[in-house]
């Protein structure tokens, strides 16, 4: 624990400095010994750090982005190395470096926010034990020992002894019950989160090798917080519990927004889009537009979902167009035809039968 302690002992006091001022705030309206000004103050601390790196997720996303625009080099590899997976890793590694991309850049968020994380682990655990650190002078100190969420205070853990619970103001049961109601839900948010990533966000048409690994730390991950959560103060797991939902809501938009071209995301966004452009007759908004003009500019490289959109276009007469914006077909070959200087054709009298060629005109009955 020193050891942690002194890696994040810069971060330490800044955070505690939040948390204060965040609870100086919440603390006017609930009362400033209550649960709710605490843990308000720990969610508060939690979204503030999400705002600040929305910037790195959207690094992340073009990152992503990128690596899917290498998906048919990749798939190339795959097949020119079927029989030699050694080689098939460092063909891919050496495609990695060459284009600068980075497969392991979902983990980005995470290790930008791991100081906050053991600096807010420290902060808990010096108030559960009586010390004050950072900003948190004794009467703070005090007031955040005095703290319940649901029974639990904020500084005790699952492994606490009944002794220490009872120093804390609070039973040994609601302790356990509480924290053991937040590591499931923790581990089931993680679990759900990395899950929703994997079934609808990923192209699954090229197989990389990391994909086996992601698979698989959908399921590590999940069990490693909860192992790990039976060690954290109510404090820490609500700061967990409150960036485990923040991020399943970020994913949710991107995969319903934007999502991974050639994923079963794409293929739902794109059928809704396609109902979307049947009922208004176009498109409508600046970010379908912009989805819309990639697959136009994409050509003949277009995925299969791709290709199904502009084929259901194209049987309800309408056509993309390289703005983003669709047009009827029909007005499509008159904008050609008049580009291209060309008349309207003439109009072909029908045809006459030969009954109809033989049977002599009827006289007209004007006089």
């Amino acid at each position: 624990m020193d050891t942690i302690a002194s890696l994040f002992s810069f971060i330490t006091t800044p955070v505690s400095w939040v948390i204060v001022q965040f609870h100086s705030l919440y603390g006017a309206i609930f009362g400033p010994d209550s649960g709710w000004a605490w843990g308000l103050s720990i969610v508060s601390l939690v979204v503030l750090i999400r705002i600040c790196l929305i910037p790195l997720f959207v690094k992340q996303i073009k990152a992503t982005r990128g690596m899917q625009a290498l998906q048919p080099k990749m798939k190339a590899i795959q097949e020119r190395y079927k029989n030699d997976k050694q080689r098939q890793s460092e063909e891919m590694m050496k495609l990695y470096k060459e284009t600068g991309t980075n497969p392991l850049s979902s983990c980005l968020p995470i290790l930008a926010q791991s100081p906050f994380f053991f600096a807010l682990y420290h902060v808990l655990s010096a108030i559960a034990n009586g010390q004050t650190i950072g900003v948190i002078n004794q009467s703070l100190l005090e007031s955040a020992r005095q703290a319940h969420i649901f029974g639990a205070p904020l500084a005790a853990k699952f492994t606490d002894s009944a002794e220490k619970a009872a120093s804390l103001g609070a039973s040994i049961t609601d302790v356990r019950i509480v924290t053991a109601v937040m590591i499931v839900m923790m581990s089931l948010s993680q679990f759900y989160t990395q899950r929703q990533l994997m079934q609808k966000n990923v192209d699954l048409s090229v197989k990389t090798p990391f994909m086996q690994q992601q698979k698989m730390l959908m399921y590590i991950f999940p069990l490693i917080f909860a192992v790990m959560g039976i060690n954290f103060p109510v404090g820490v797991l609500v700061y967990w519990l409150t960036t485990n939902v923040w991020t399943m809501g970020q994913q949710m938009y991107v995969i319903n927004q934007n999502p991974t071209p050639g994923s079963k995301a794409q293929d739902q966004y794109l059928t809704r889009l396609l109902k979307h452009v049947s009922t208004h007759g176009e498109v409508k908004g600046r970010g379908k537009k912009k989805i819309v003009a990639a697959i136009v500019a994409k050509g003949p490289d277009r995925n299969d979902n791709e290709r199904k959109f502009i084929t259901a276009l194209t049987k309800q007469g309408m056509a993309a167009q390289a703005d983003g914006t669709v047009i009827k077909s029909v007005e499509a070959t008159a904008d050609a035809d008049a580009a291209s200087g060309g008349a309207a054709k003439r109009q072909q009298p029908k045809r006459q039968t030969k009954s109809q060629r033989q049977t002599p005109p009827k006289p007209s009955s004007k006089k």
